[in-house]
C-alpha cells in the first residue's frame, strides 16, 4: 500500500487543522491506521490509532480529548483532526499501515510509512 500524507501547515495555537493519508494499492480495509510525529531532535512518537474495523482507536494521552481519527472507507483515507493545538504539537507527522492489527502504539508494528507532513504551531 502506498500512503500520501497532506494537510500539514501553520497555525496558531488554539487552532485546529486537519491532516489526510489517501491509501493506494491493496485493500484499504486490511490494514489498521496509525499516525506518529517527530520533532527535532526527538524521536518518532504515536500519537493515534484506529483498528482495520474502524471500531477501536487509540491515542497517546498528549493529545486525549484534543485529537481524533477517523477513516472514509469509500475514499481510502484516513484522518486526523487536531483541535486545540498547542507548541509542542509542532512536528512531522506520519501516517503509517499495518497488518498485524496489534501494538498500534509501537511504530515498529508499521510495515508501510506516509512522506509526512509538517505541522507548526506557533505561540
Amino acid at each position: 500500500v502506498q500512503l500520501q500524507a497532506s494537510g500539514g501547515g501553520l497555525v496558531q495555537a488554539g487552532g485546529s487543522l486537519r491532516l489526510s493519508c489517501a491509501a493506494s494499492g491493496r485493500t484499504f480495509s486490511s490494514y489498521s491506521m496509525g499516525w506518529f510525529r517527530q520533532a527535532p531532535r526527538k524521536e518518532r512518537e504515536f500519537v493515534a490509532a484506529m483498528s482495520w474495523s474502524g471500531y477501536s482507536t487509540y491515542y497517546a494521552d498528549s493529545v486525549k480529548g484534543r485529537f481524533t481519527i477517523s477513516r472514509d472507507f469509500a475514499k481510502n483515507t484516513v484522518y486526523l483532526q487536531m483541535n486545540s493545538l498547542k507548541p509542542e504539537d509542532t512536528a512531522i507527522y506520519y501516517c503509517a499501515a499495518t497488518e498485524t492489527h496489534c501494538r498500534l502504539d509501537d511504530l515498529t508494528s508499521y510495515e508501510y510509512w506516509g512522506q509526512g507532513t509538517q505541522v507548526t504551531v506557533s505561540s
